[in-house]
């Protein structure tokens, strides 16, 4: 996948000031895996948020006006046709890279276990309409060094 230009720049900063995805949390008040998307260019910041952002990684207000524009999701073609799993490949083209550095960030290089790993689906009643709520816990796997 090829990473757009502002990403790389977005997380050298962020490397070089020491900041994590939870540090710029609390910063602007968003969740983690939503400052990643919007990095990854795969969300939208508002001006404020974009500007707490740029402030918080150092960088200049050109960066302010691309992170506020509408950005283009995805991350391939291979798509499945049942709208179920369709919905999940579409999350994780918006929200995989995302969730991918988060992980990282936390745990090292590694990958979360599908074979040691446990998945729960629950309704949550919602006067709005119900909700699927969808609970993954896999083990976490860090590559070895040979």
């Amino acid at each position: 996948m090829a990473i757009p230009e502002i990403t790389e720049t977005l997380l050298t900063a962020k490397k070089e000031k020491g900041l994590t995805f939870s540090d710029l949390e609390k910063i602007l008040g968003r969740d983690e895996v939503w400052i990643a998307a919007v990095i990854y260019r795969q969300a939208s910041a508002s001006e404020e948020e974009a500007q707490l952002l740029v402030d918080a990684l150092g960088l200049g207000k050109v960066y302010v006006k691309e992170l506020t524009e509408y950005p283009v999701k995805g991350l391939g073609l291979v798509v499945p046709t049942d709208p179920l799993i369709y919905r999940f490949y579409e999350i994780m083209q918006v929200y995989g890279m995302p969730i991918k550095e988060v992980i990282h960030e936390k745990f090292g290089d590694g990958i979360m276990s599908a074979i040691d790993f446990t998945l729960d689906i629950e309704k949550e009643e919602d006067i709005k309409g119900d909700r699927v709520k969808v609970i993954m816990s896999g083990k976490f796997l860090p590559y070895k060094k040979w």
